[in-house]
């Protein structure tokens, strides 16, 4: 996200770097309320689990369009860079599995 971030300011200024910025926090903070909604259910029964992953899931879900909803109302954002801060944060996760 911060080099990310850092290349929008060299290309367009600190507007599109904020936009980035904001773009990863949409997918960061749904990500690290799923996480602990998981991190919650460790030692539970496997129902338990099952139920904090679908509960944890669909919070995310709703979180991270309930973010977009709210970002999209701020005036003069840049969706281009706002859309590669987001991407940038939710590939790490696919690029962590494939170096595993």
């Amino acid at each position: 996200m911060i080099i990310v971030a850092l290349v929008n300011f060299a290309l367009g200024g600190w507007h599109k770097a904020l936009s980035s910025m904001i773009g990863g926090g949409v997918a960061l903070v749904p990500n690290i309320f799923f996480a602990l909604r998981i991190y919650k259910s460790i030692g539970q029964p496997p129902k338990k689990i099952v139920r904090s992953f679908y509960a944890g899931e669909s919070g995310k879900l709703l979180l991270t369009g309930l973010l977009f909803y709210i970002i999209f109302q701020i005036p003069n954002i840049e969706i281009l860079p706002l859309l590669s801060g987001y991407v940038a944060v939710l590939s790490v996760f696919w690029f962590a599995l494939i170096m595993r």
